[in-house]
């Protein structure tokens, strides 16, 4: 099935195994001085040992003030060539091959990071002189020499997604009337020569790929007509491959697309640049299927295939798609959550959602239990699924109970509201690793203090989730109110005119899931801003959809009580009556259950409390500890 992607092909003179290519995905793993550390040999090491042909590092920066994020990798001197040549040797270990992208991050960067002013091709605000372009174009080759001194394969320099190389060739950025701004020739200077000296300082020998934004999706900014015309440049100026990405960050949702946009989105656009040049293409965006790669492959729409948040979610996927075992994949779902919130949002390394083991290579390894338990665990929704998996695979004897008829819990229903049909893959994952590992389960089964204390169990976890909560709200009884999660499950019946009471990302989802049954929808919201729980990228897709299907929002705004045909708010003070309103929906947070941990947790066995049990968050805390509650049972 798989003969393209699993056929040999080269770059330059780089002989690869496979199609399958990891492209450069900051994690911020580095050391803040640009050297690598164990973690960041580790996280890459296990996508050589999964079986992918090529993989491209995050962005090396040229120099302390390309820096776009904190962590990165740096070649700015000598002394760190010595450092990095370990990731070449363990990455060759494997057979897979490695090269090294390199950057400066321009303007798209800022002094908190630096230290320094971010610098960019013009004025805007920070021009850079004739002097300060020359001095970079050697920094790109002598960063480009330490690569090839560190042992890499190749190189990649980052002409996309609007940092300094592609602010040079789009107008958009690009406001220069000199040698370097105005027509295509002269805003593509800057690249030739920083070709031509990388050549100059590493050989004809030494491949180098050039990753560029298809489209830009800002106004003024390049379109694939000018980017194929680019390509042809490229081509002649002697680079081995083109990388076709998107966007700017001004577009960052088309760079990292979550879950709503469609996979393989952008795969037209490196068919595209492949029409106009003979060199090899590799294409990227939302492909996260190995048939879906094999497609495109037949299609000749690109020559090998880039699956970035795919290897973080399953560093093995080349591998167990070679082996046949297509099951045990497990598929990003675009959640973003690891990959992105905690990088840009919350200022961490990143991860991955639903693997835990991304970024923790080190740390987290499953290990047989030096003595097998008897582990017993309550509540069958991501977190306790997680932890049954590990703690089974770990050799211990494990039941889980779950009180509905069929698992996932919470998680389940967030596949219903448009673009999240992906979610589902996660719950089978988990339900197939759940047989893998010999997990007993009980369904339909609610379980009490007694129960678990004739079990004799040597540990309990608890993951019971949670409850929605019931505000203290005149009217909240009546017969036409209905709770967001029954709305989701199908549970209840809806009217054609909906007001929602809650904008955070529950509330939210299910106001747009009701826009697109076609039903007249209105949001009320307390604080100044509706979804803010919800990953940036994430956020701003489903803005657009709320905003297309016309719901109303209102910001600021307290439910005083539920009327029959609407909901009385207080506005700035003021009393306004909202609606009129078949159906009204509760999505205002939920609480914590964990009755059933407070009665067992002096009892003589180990017990431990995770997830929604413990405290309401997002998926990525319910995983995580589900699966350290699973790893640290010896």
């Amino acid at each position: 099935m798989f003969k393209h992607l699993f056929s040999q092909s080269r770059i330059g003179n780089i002989e690869l195994a496979n199609r399958f290519v990891v492209p450069a995905m900051v994690m911020n793993y580095c050391n803040t001085d640009g050297t690598p550390n164990e973690r960041y040999f580790s996280y890459y090491e296990a996508k050589a040992k999964g079986g992918w042909g090529l993989i491209i590092t995050e962005d090396f920066a040229i120099e302390p003030a390309a820096k776009g994020y904190t962590n990165i990798p740096g070649l700015w001197n000598d002394d760190q060539i010595e450092p990095h040549s370990e990731l070449p040797k363990r990455i060759h270990r494997h057979g897979s091959k490695v090269v090294a992208q390199i950057y400066h991050a321009g303007r798209q960067t800022n002094h908190l990071i630096t230290g320094e002013r971010p610098v960019a091709p013009s004025p805007i605000p920070c021009e850079l002189t004739i002097a300060e372009i020359e001095d970079l174009i050697e920094k790109f080759g002598d960063c480009a020499r330490r690569v090839k001194a560190a042992g890499f394969d190749g190189v990649e320099i980052h002409g996309a997604h609007g940092y300094l190389i592609a602010e040079f060739l789009s107008l958009y950025a690009n406001k220069r009337c000199d040698e370097f701004g105005g027509s295509l020739l002269n805003r593509f200077r800057f690249v030739k020569e920083i070709i031509s000296n990388i050549k100059a300082k590493t050989g004809n020998d030494f491949p180098i790929i050039f990753r560029i934004s298809g489209d830009e999706f800002v106004p003024g900014g390049r379109t694939i007509e000018e980017t194929k015309a680019v390509a042809m440049l490229l081509e002649e100026t002697g680079v081995d491959a083109i990388h076709v990405s998107v966007g700017v960050y001004a577009s960052r949702h088309k760079i990292a697309p979550p879950a709503r946009t469609a996979r393989a989105w952008a795969v037209d656009f490196a068919a595209e640049v492949k029409k106009v040049v003979s060199l090899p293409v590799i294409t990227v965006g939302r492909i996260t299927d190995p048939f879906l790669a094999e497609a495109i492959l037949v299609s000749k729409k690109a020559d090998f295939i880039a699956m970035g948040r795919s290897a973080l979610a399953d560093p093995e996927l080349p591998n167990k798609t070679a082996a046949g075992k297509y099951d045990e994949i497990l598929f990003c779902v675009g959640c973003l959550q690891g990959c992105g919130d905690k990088i840009r949002r919350h200022g961490e390394p990143g991860g991955c959602m639903l693997n835990p083991l991304t970024g923790n290579e080190i740390e987290y390894k499953i290990l047989p239990a030096k003595e097998k338990r008897k582990v017993l665990i309550i509540g069958g929704g991501v977190a306790g699924m997680e932890a049954a998996i590990v703690a089974a695979e770990k050799g211990h004897e494990v039941s889980l109970f779950e009180k509905e008829k069929e698992l996932g819990g919470a998680y389940l229903l967030a596949a219903f509201p448009p673009g999240k049909g992906e979610i589902c893959t996660f719950i089978n994952w988990q339900k197939n690793q759940l047989e893998k590992f010999g997990v007993q389960l009980f369904l339909n089964t609610e379980v009490t203090d007694d129960m678990v204390l004739r079990e004799k169990p040597d540990v309990v976890i608890v993951a019971a989730g949670s409850i929605p909560i019931t505000p203290d709200i005149p009217g909240v009884e009546k017969g036409h109110v209905v709770g967001a999660y029954d709305v989701l499950s199908g549970d209840v019946k809806v009217g054609d005119r909906v007001i929602v009471l809650g904008g955070g990302l529950v509330g939210s989802e299910t106001a747009n899931h009701l826009a697109f049954l076609e039903k007249k929808v209105t949001i009320i919201e307390m604080t100044s801003e509706i979804a803010m729980d919800e990953e940036f990228n994430t956020r701003r897709l489903l803005m657009k959809d709320l905003k297309d299907r016309e719901v109303k929002i209102l910001v600021n705004a307290k439910a005083s009580e539920i009327l029959d045909d609407g909901v009385m708010v207080s506005i700035d003070g003021k009393d306004v009556q909202v609606g009129p309103a078949d159906t009204v929906v509760i999505a205002l947070g939920s609480s914590p259950v964990n009755t059933l941990y407070e009665k067992l947790k002096e009892k003589p066995f180990r017990i431990v409390n995770i997830g929604d049990s413990l405290e309401v968050r997002n998926a990525l805390n319910a995983i995580e500890e589900g699966y350290k509650a699973g790893l640290e049972i010896e």
